[in-house]
């Protein structure tokens, strides 16, 4: 009897720790707790505001094929120095607006001078010397009429008149080159613009064809594209699209203002270049889409208003009607592009036949 209490209490014990311990592992998993599907959420609900329901069906709209594009300036230039001179001020910096014929570079002007002063000299001695020339011809001429004079002297007299005109001609063209130099020295914006980057400073050299500044005209940006050839192809000058620019958040439309008629071989690809109807705050280099007609497809377009944004999730609120009762049904979408008059498509999530409650 004593042995047999014995062996069952030996194998009792271990199988009575056994079991609490599992009830203990089945409690901290939460076994005996109610559970729903991740995700969602049911709840009943009071009466609902027909106001505030949304029906979802699938409606046929235009597909729009969305294209990486740049933000791009039409009217650009790389300011450059036309003489080989010493910069003695740059009057801008970037992000400076400033107005066609504005100083931006000055140069130094003490050689540029003095050859205009040297070439004026010049030309001063060179008339005068044309002044006595002239005179002592008129004087020879009248002398060899009276046969006073041989032909050899006037023709000598009519040779150095001849060549001093050529060097009055030759010096005056050395003025106007010296002249247009000093002129170079200051370099001038050559439109309404925008400073985008400075590339030289006071002091160092500058040389004809090196930039010294970069401009840009404001007014001028459009947007550029390199669309697939299966879409450029469809596409028409004069014909209006849409386009995005996220960093913004803003939705405008553009038209299309030239079709590069050559495409990108590795790419396949033809750039489309489009003005755009509202270019207040875009600056060349923002990121934008534009968006090309696709064809047509069957999709859900359900209002904005009926989508909530939880960080970068988009949640609806779909109504189940169960024979107990209506019930709200808490679900995850994706959605796609945003339409006209605040309609968004739903990729995936939801289907036709299906009621969305807007909530408040």
């Amino acid at each position: 009897m004593q042995h047999a209490k014995l062996l069952l209490m030996k194998y009792l014990v271990p199988l009575f720790t056994v079991l609490i311990l599992g009830l203990v592992i089945a409690w901290l998993a939460g076994s005996f707790d109610k559970k729903e599907a991740p995700g969602l959420r049911e709840k009943s609900l009071a009466p609902l505001d027909p106001d505030g329901l949304f029906e979802v069906k699938t409606t046929q709209v235009e597909v729009l094929e969305p294209v990486p594009a740049t933000i791009a300036a039409k009217q650009t230039a790389l300011i450059s120095a036309r003489i080989l001179a010493r910069i003695e001020d740059i009057k801008v910096s970037a992000g400076d607006y400033v107005k066609k014929g504005q100083e931006l570079v000055v140069m130094e002007r003490a050689d540029l001078q003095s050859r205009v002063s040297q070439a004026q000299a010049q030309i001063g001695s060179i008339e005068a010397r044309l002044k006595e020339a002239k005179q002592v011809l008129g004087r020879s001429q009248e002398l060899n009429k009276r046969g006073l004079l041989a032909l050899a002297p006037l023709e000598a007299n009519q040779a150095n008149y001849a060549s001093l005109q050529a060097q009055r001609k030759s010096a005056l063209q050395n003025l106007v080159e010296a002249e247009t130099a000093l002129g170079y020295a200051t370099v001038l914006a050559p439109f309404d613009g925008l400073i985008v980057d400075r590339l030289a400073d006071p002091g160092s050299t500058a040389q004809p064809g090196l930039p010294l500044l970069s401009l840009y005209n404001p007014a001028s940006v459009r947007v550029e594209a390199n669309v697939r050839e299966g879409r450029a192809i469809q596409l028409q000058l004069g014909q209006t699209l849409k386009m995005e620019i996220p960093s913004k958040a803003l939705s405008l439309t553009a038209v299309i203002e030239e079709l590069v008629p050559a495409g990108n071989v590795a790419s396949r690809t033809f750039l489309v270049k489009s003005q755009i109807s509202d270019i207040e705050g875009l600056l060349p280099g923002l990121y934008a889409r534009l968006l090309v007609p696709a064809g047509t497809a069957q999709q859900i377009l359900v209002p904005q208003a009926f989508v909530a944004e939880v960080g970068q999730l988009d949640i609806v609120w779909v109504v189940n009607a169960l024979p107990e009762g209506a019930r709200i049904e808490k679900r995850f979408v994706k959605t796609g592009l945003v339409y006209q008059q605040g309609m968004v498509e739903v990729v995936s999530g939801l289907k036709g036949g299906e009621t969305l409650l807007q909530k408040r």
